[in-house]
C-alpha cells in the first residue's frame, strides 16, 4: 500500500515552497548559489585577501623597475612606504652562493647590505 503525504517542502535559502522532485532543497538556482556562497564566504575571503596582497606586492615591485631594465636597487623603506608586505610572496629561490630571492609571481627582490633591496624581473620562459 502506497501512502502519499501532502507535505510541502520549503526552500532552505528563502523558505518559499518547492515544486518538483521530492529531494529538491532549493526553489531555484539563485537560492542554491546564494546559500552555497554564504557557506563558503569565510574561506573565500581569506584567499581573496591573500591574492589581493600578492597582486599589490607585485605591482609595487614592477613599478620600481625602470622600463627596459631587468633590475633596480631601492631602499627597503621605500617598499614599506608604498605598502609592500614582506610576509607575502609566492616563492623563493636560493642561488648557488646562498642568497635568497623572494618572488611575487615574476618579480622578486634580494636583501642587500644597509637596508637596500635589489628588485629583479624573472626571465621569461
Amino acid at each position: 500500500m502506497i501512502v502519499q503525504t501532502n507535505t510541502i517542502k520549503q526552500c532552505i535559502a528563502c523558505d518559499k515552497s518547492i515544486r518538483g522532485r521530492t529531494d529538491k532543497r532549493f526553489c531555484n538556482d539563485y537560492c542554491r548559489n546564494s546559500y552555497n556562497n554564504q557557506l563558503k564566504a569565510p574561506s573565500n575571503n581569506l584567499v581573496r585577501n591573500i591574492n589581493h596582497t600578492l597582486s599589490k606586492n607585485r605591482r609595487i615591485l614592477e613599478s620600481l623597475i625602470v622600463e627596459n631594465e631587468e633590475m633596480s636597487k631601492v631602499k627597503k623603506e621605500r617598499l614599506i612606504q608604498q605598502g609592500y608586505r614582506f610576509k607575502y610572496h609566492t616563492h623563493q629561490y636560493i642561488n648557488p652562493k646562498g642568497s635568497i630571492y623572494y618572488y611575487c609571481y615574476d618579480y622578486g627582490y634580494l636583501y642587500l647590505e644597509k637596508d637596500w633591496c635589489l628588485i629583479i624581473r624573472a626571465e621569461k620562459e
